[in-house]
């Protein structure tokens, strides 16, 4: 079934045709292009639906084309169909980075591709946004799920920083903090091709001063940002998306922890440069 047939939401919440004037025909054609196995309904294997992705998508890619100024290069180096894992740095307070690369590969791909990210568990807590980040593409942050997305030629979106990396205040928005080790295992056992990727100005876009831990253990998050204007509301900011080439690690991702945790700082050490190239680009171009 194409987007915008009769029917109504799989939330049963609003009608799609009353409301087809709020989405982006642009999109809309681009999310019909997508290689996935959508059934009658618009709903693929793992409850990704067509109606979802597009309100989804025409809201990000407002913010994409008209709220923030993003420029990405280096897509090229996705590959178009096949499994992939995207491995990016964690780039402001909030999950900006994710959603700006998740656009990137819907709207600057040919064909378009959708990225699977992985939501942090909390957001199960939430009974509204457990079934509408499923509903999107975005699983439970499990191994399981992780394995079975990458086994299905999917793109997997993977922050090795963790919450780690989105806690980075401003003036550290431009490091690395600690990898974890899984993602080069999985890509390993999955036979995966890891593509490295550099997110730039989520930290001017989100300038995170402090970090309010045990308020947001109150509603189930890891915390909440503070910025100077309080609020972590994102300021319209240029932002750079650059892609590396592919990485391939041969081996059953069995290997000894002296094995992995070289390969992890190769990944590491790439995206390092990646980051350093964008901010010189960004110091040539004034932002």
């Amino acid at each position: 079934m194409a987007i915008g047939e009769a029917g109504s939401s799989p939330s049963g919440l609003l009608p799609w045709r009353a409301l087809g004037l709020l989405t982006n025909d642009d999109i809309r054609a681009r999310i019909e292009r997508l290689e996935i196995p959508f059934d009658h309904r618009g709903v693929d294997p793992y409850g990704v639906s067509k109606k979802d992705l597009l309100w989804f998508f025409s809201a990000l890619g407002a913010l994409y084309r008209h709220y923030f100024t993003v420029t990405v290069t280096g897509i090229e180096n996705v590959p178009t169909r096949g499994r992939a894992m995207l491995v990016c740095n964690h780039s402001g307070g909030i999950a900006l980075d994710g959603a700006m690369v998740l656009v990137s590969l819907l709207l600057e791909m040919e064909p378009p591709r959708l990225g699977h990210g992985m939501a942090e568990k909390f957001l199960n807590q939430v009974p509204f946004l457990s079934g509408w980040t499923r509903r999107t593409g975005q699983l439970t942050g499990l191994p399981e799920n992780a394995a079975r997305l990458l086994n299905d030629d999917r793109v997997l979106m993977v922050f090795p920083e963790g919450a780690r990396g989105t806690a980075k205040l401003y003036w550290e928005r431009h490091t690395l903090v600690r990898f974890g080790t899984g993602f080069v295992r999985l890509a390993m056992q999955t036979q995966s091709p890891i593509v490295p990727l550099a997110f730039l100005g989520g930290g001017e876009a989100v300038p995170t001063v402090a970090n309010l831990y045990r308020l947001g253990k109150l509603f189930g998050a890891p915390y909440i940002p503070v910025t100077p204007y309080l609020v972590p509301i994102p300021r319209p900011v240029p932002l750079d998306i650059l892609y590396g080439e592919p990485l391939v690690f041969t081996g059953t991702g069995q290997e000894a922890d002296d094995v992995i945790s070289a390969h992890v700082e190769t990944v590491r050490d790439r995206i390092s440069q990646l980051l350093a190239d964008g901010q010189q680009r960004r110091q040539k171009n004034g932002a």
